[in-house]
This record gives structure tokens, sequence and C-alpha cells, in this order.
């Protein structure tokens, strides 16, 4: 049925009905087929005046007679509607489910076998886990997915992964938060998802750090002073510090906490319908990172100043000296990116190029993360691209997690979820339908 044109198909049926219907004998080329106007409903247009002189009968007789002749014999064939000269036909949906069905199978449409081009990495979504997913990673998830299936669609072996943000200090605010503050609060005591109970404590950490700074500036501290040095700060950098130094108390705190957030993040993919085929954890690259900056600093891709920082120069690109360890051999965000992409090489052999889904603040970040990779001698590292795209803002201004200042992502979908349903319902979609 579907081996020839939509066009061709009706032009030869209509041959045999002219013959069973009038006796008359006419060539395909004497059928005129065409898209049906839009103000008109049907699928294609059989112009049936030039027929009238094998029928004998006025062209909207002989419509009529031709288009009941059609019904009678295409199966495919839902119903005819008749404008003077004109044989308005639709077609039923079955037949344009098979059409499809066969041009998937024939690869039109401009898609290609899977894994016919080459293997492309996308990452997405990379959240940090001290806090649940929100609208910005809505839209960037959405936006990462959705170039990750046109890819695949296209033929490309695609790999889609996400690096989870799960150290740092902000990681160790909301567990000095829950320490102190928590009296033991557990997702399964609270009947909050996991990520949101976290993400509570980081909100109660920031509460109480500017209550800490507010009490020692009344009291005639300097305001630089008093944020630098309230208590609950320290004891946060304190966690940090136990942490790098692999300090077992510190490492099980975290490893539990981390677990709550896998949960409710896992929970809010299904929700939204993306998932991922790798994940990479900063707490597991930026050691790597360091090590590589080190190799780095050895070739002489690197050098150092005297105060032991080490720096790479990229002026010859047109941008200046970027940092990548500091003086005290502690890394900073570029060196765990460069941990994380070396990793992916290494895991991915055949690997082409990778694409990061990430903000628009971050492109110098980029141009600076693939002019290294290619300083390093990275296979492809000028194929590297940044999806970028404008940040999410509320009228009042940018979100702040910490200030519990976002809209929630679980929260939003089921808002929109809610909207559509009733929408639906108003409008008499839901009938029939069962839960």
């Amino acid at each position: 049925m579907t081996s020839i044109s939509l066009d061709s198909l009706l032009q030869q049926a209509a041959v045999s009905a002219v013959a069973r219907s009038f006796g008359a004998q006419v060539s395909t080329s004497d059928i005129a087929v065409q898209r049906t106007r839009k103000e008109f409903p049907g699928d294609r247009t059989l112009v049936v005046f030039p027929l009238t002189r094998w029928t004998k009968l006025s062209p909207e007789a002989t419509a009529e007679a031709l288009g009941q002749a059609l019904l009678d014999a295409l199966p495919e064939l839902q119903s005819y509607h008749v404008v003077k000269g004109f044989l308005n036909l639709t077609m039923r949906p079955t037949y344009w489910l098979t059409a499809l069905e066969k041009a998937w199978e024939d690869r039109r449409f401009g898609l290609e076998s899977p894994g016919s081009r080459s293997q492309v990495m996308v990452e997405y979504s990379s959240p940090n886990t001290n806090k649940p997913l929100h609208l910005g990673h809505l839209r960037n998830n959405f936006l990462g997915y959705a170039v990750a299936q046109i890819l695949e669609a296209v033929g490309h072996e695609v790999v889609k992964v996400q690096i989870i943000n799960d150290r740092g200090i902000h990681i160790c605010k909301s567990m000095w938060a829950w320490q102190h503050l928590g009296n033991g609060e557990t997702p399964e005591s609270s009947g909050l998802k996991g990520d949101k109970l976290v993400g509570k404590y980081y909100v109660a950490f920031d509460q109480q750090y500017k209550k800490e700074v507010a009490e020692r500036v009344e009291k005639g501290m300097a305001e630089e002073d008093a944020k630098s040095e309230a208590p609950c700060l320290l004891a946060a950098q304190e966690l940090l510090r136990r942490w790098e130094a692999g300090d077992d108390e510190v490492i099980a705190l975290w490893q539990r906490m981390n677990a709550w957030v896998y949960a409710g993040f896992d929970v809010t993919y299904r929700e939204m319908g993306v998932d991922f085929d790798r994940l990479y954890f900063e707490s597991e690259t930026y050691a790597l990172g360091r090590e590589e900056v080190q190799k780095g600093l050895a070739s002489g891709v690197f050098f150092k100043k005297p105060d032991g920082s080490v720096w790479i120069d990229l002026t010859a690109e047109g941008w200046d000296e970027k940092l990548l360890l500091r003086k005290d051999g502690t890394t900073v965000y570029i060196t765990q990116d460069i941990g994380t992409a070396l990793q992916r090489y290494r895991d991915f052999p055949k690997l082409e190029r990778q694409i990061y889904t990430v903000g628009n603040e971050q492109e110098y970040h980029f141009k600076v993360l693939f002019a290294i990779l290619k300083h390093l001698g990275v296979p492809h590292a000028e194929r590297n691209f940044h999806l970028s795209y404008g940040m999410v803002n509320l009228p009042e201004g940018r979100m702040k997690s910490r200030e519990g200042t976002v809209v929630d992502a679980d929260d939003l979908m089921a808002e929109m979820a809610s909207t559509a349903r009733s929408m639906a319902e108003e409008r008499g979609k839901l009938e029939g339908l069962d839960e």
C-alpha cells in the first residue's frame, strides 16, 4: 500500500473506478490529483471536470459517483466530500500510520540507522547534591535530552551523561545544618523527598549564617570579618577539610545525605522522561584533574608561578592566563572539568565530541576548557561544543536555592499536569478514558 505515493495510489484507483462505473478507459495522466485546500476537509482532491467527457454527467454527479466507487474499493479511504467539480478525499489514520512506519523502515526524512555515524556524548542536568532540581534544571534537561534524541535519530551513537557536583563547601553547609538543626530527621520520618529534605537544610544554613553575621555586626565587628568568621561557616569549612582528609565520620554522613538526594533525583527524572547512560561524580574526577595538571606541568604545557600556583598561558588564543591549581595545591572548577573530560575519552575511546548543555554564563569557561584539552593533545578537542542558552530568571530576579527562591521542578510539573487535566476535562477530552 505504501510502496507508492498517495497521489499514484489514488490515480490508479480512480482509473479502475471510472472503468467500473462508466465503462470508460482512461489513463493515470487523465486523473489530476492535488493537495486539498486548507479551507476544505480532506487530504487530496481529484479534479473531475476532465472526466465528464467520458461519464456524460455533470461534474457534481461525476464526483459523487466516483467518490462512492473509490470508497467501496479503497479500504485506506475514510470519506469523501464533493465541492462542485472537485472530489475531496480523506484517508484513514491507519493509512498515515502505515506510511510513517514504512518511511521509518526506509530511513527517509533524514533519519539514519543508529550507530551509523560517529559517537557523540551529550551532558545535561549536572545538579548539585545540596538541593532539589528546579525550573532551570527542567529547561536544561529537556534541551539536552532533545538534542541527544535528534543526534541519535540521524545516526550518531549517543552517550547521555551528567556530572554530579557532589563535593564542596555547599554540600558541607547542608551537612552541618542537618547535624545541628535536623534532630535526626530523615525522608521517611518527614515524608519529604530526599533532595527536598537536604535542600531544606541548605536554606536553614543560610538563615543561620545571616543570623550569626548580623549578631556580630551588631556587636561592632566589621561586616566582612563577620561574614568570614561566622561559626557555622567555619564549622562547614572544617567539615570540608575533614572530608578531603577522608574522615570516616564525615564521609559516612556525606554518603548518607547524598543517597537521599539521588533517590529524590531519580523520581524527578522519571517524571521528566529523561535518562542517562553514564553518571560521573565530581568527587571522583577532581583528583584526576589535579593529576593531569601535574603531568601537564611536567611536560611544559602548564607553568608554575613563584607562589606555587599552576597556570596555562592562553594569550596566543586571544585570552589570558588561567589558574589551574592554587598555591596550596587545591583544585579550581576547571581542574575538575579537565579530569572529567579526559576520563570520558578514556571510557569511550571512539568518542568524537562532547556537547555540554550549560547556561551562557559559562561560555568563557568552555572556550578555555576546549583550548586546554587541545594543548593536552586530545584528538577532536576542537570539535567539542558548548550548547549555550539563556538563564532562567524570576520576575524578582535570579533564583537562589540558598534563599529558597526557586521554582521547584516537581511542583512545576505537577502544576502543569493538573492544569492540563483541568483544561481537558472542561473541553470534554477525557470522556471514556480511564485514570
